[in-house]
């Protein structure tokens, strides 16, 4: 296997120190090409970005992408209710002993410090 790539490593040297005689063919293509204005490129990029993203947010409300969160958030809400409601109803009879005060307290965290807590620090960072 070393020795393939020893040998492709050799052929690519030779090929790179190669030069081929275009009579100045590059030189002049590279004379011709147009100026590129940084500013014009950035603009038209930031234009074109914030027209995508507003195709996105139009195509998002048109096809009832807001009815789609908000049924994943309550669908996602009532099973974590039921999971709760499961645990507190069999966690007595289970041989360790659970308080349910402190799972309360984790979901509170999950639910509430979470996700405030990474909102911060994605709008610190934008």
């Amino acid at each position: 296997m070393t020795d393939n790539n020893q040998f492709l490593d050799d052929l690519f040297k030779q090929a790179a120190q190669q030069q081929i005689e275009d009579n100045g063919f590059t030189e002049r293509v590279m004379q011709n090409l147009p100026e590129t204005n940084t500013n014009t490129v950035r603009r038209l990029s930031r234009l074109w970005s914030l027209f995508c993203i507003l195709i996105g947010v139009g195509l998002f409300f048109a096809f009832g992408g807001w009815q789609v969160l908000q049924g994943l958030f309550f669908g996602g809400l009532r099973m974590l209710l039921g999971w709760l409601e499961v645990f507190a109803l069999t966690a007595p009879t289970t041989e360790i002993n659970i308080n349910l005060w402190v799972v309360l307290l984790l979901v509170g965290f999950v639910l509430v410090v979470l996700p405030y807590q990474t909102y911060r620090k994605l709008s610190a960072t934008l």
